[in-house]
């Protein structure tokens, strides 16, 4: 009888390996940075069927917040228990995930200035790197981003300046940029930092979703599939309804989510299930 139940354990693990599985997180990875003339430490996640497959997978980009680094979605944002039911549930395809850290050394996902080119490192030594360590698909239309508050900011601007890269951008709660140059300009003078006039300005068109909207290409902007969300009670409501109403005024096709809800990781942890559904439709052939 004791043979018999351990065979019969032997075949259906044979039959069914897929049973139980679920993704990996690894979140103290790291990569060496010529451009940041660091080691930038990075997270990711291999979906269920990683290892016992030979496919390439889509991939997505998703981008921390402020006071957070690469673990942040891991630890705080469940990402690995989400995207496994997602993925259960049939909303959401495998997917790899990859969450890098823009934390250490200095803040933020944009150039400051020559000891701060972390835009350029993105997509000059991150992004090539793990499409050639991991098992990814390098055409635009497998490639999304999105992230929460600065990482929606990070959002916005990867995909307005590298539309050609994105197929789908999902800022959450996203921190869009000065609302005005005056703001910038007070901004910048609580910092201590003095640049010229020229420099002020054409940071601020660069580093404002709203005025990248006016210069940015429609055609490239509707090349992306766009999901914005932000709480009703966020202190960053106001500029992601103004990012809203200027891609109405240019008819720019995108899905805007106003629910109940602050700047909490409460809040996010609610939005990541849609967001995988949401760049899995784009992934998808229709």
């Amino acid at each position: 009888m004791k043979k018999t139940i351990v065979l019969f354990v032997v075949c259906f693990s044979l039959i069914f390996p897929a049973v139980g599985q679920t993704g990996k997180v690894y979140d103290n990875l790291s990569m060496t940075s010529k451009i940041l003339k660091s080691e930038r430490k990075y997270a990711v996640y291999l979906p269920p069927d990683y290892d016992t497959s030979q496919r390439s997978y889509p991939v997505l980009y998703l981008l921390h917040g402020a006071g957070d680094d690469q673990t942040g979605w891991v630890q705080f944002g469940e990402v690995l228990r989400i995207t496994d039911n997602a993925i259960a549930d049939g909303t959401a395809t495998p997917m790899i995930i990859v969450m890098p850290d823009a934390n250490t050394g200095k803040r933020g996902y944009f150039n400051q200035g020559d000891d701060w080119r972390y835009e350029d490192f993105f997509f000059e030594e991150l992004m090539p790197y793990v499409e050639t360590q991991y098992r990814i698909k390098k055409e635009k239309r497998y490639r999304a981003v999105a992230g929460l508050s600065m990482g929606g900011g990070g959002t916005f601007m990867y995909a307005l300046h590298h539309p050609e890269l994105f197929s789908s951008a999902c800022p959450l709660s996203a921190y869009i940029g000065p609302l005005t140059i005056d703001d910038f300009k007070e901004r910048l003078e609580r910092g201590n930092m003095n640049l010229a006039e020229e420099e002020v300005n054409a940071y601020f068109k660069r580093h404002n979703a709203i005025e990248l909207l006016k210069t940015v290409s429609v055609d490239d902007i509707k090349s992306v599939n766009w999901y914005i969300d932000c709480g009703d009670d966020d202190f960053l409501y106001e500029g992601n309804s103004l990012v809203h109403m200027a891609m109405r005024k240019k008819e720019i096709p995108h899905e805007y989510r106003v629910r109940q809800g602050g700047h909490t990781w409460t809040y996010w942890r609610e939005s990541l299930p849609e967001v995988l559904s949401f760049i899995s439709d784009t992934f998808h052939q229709h």
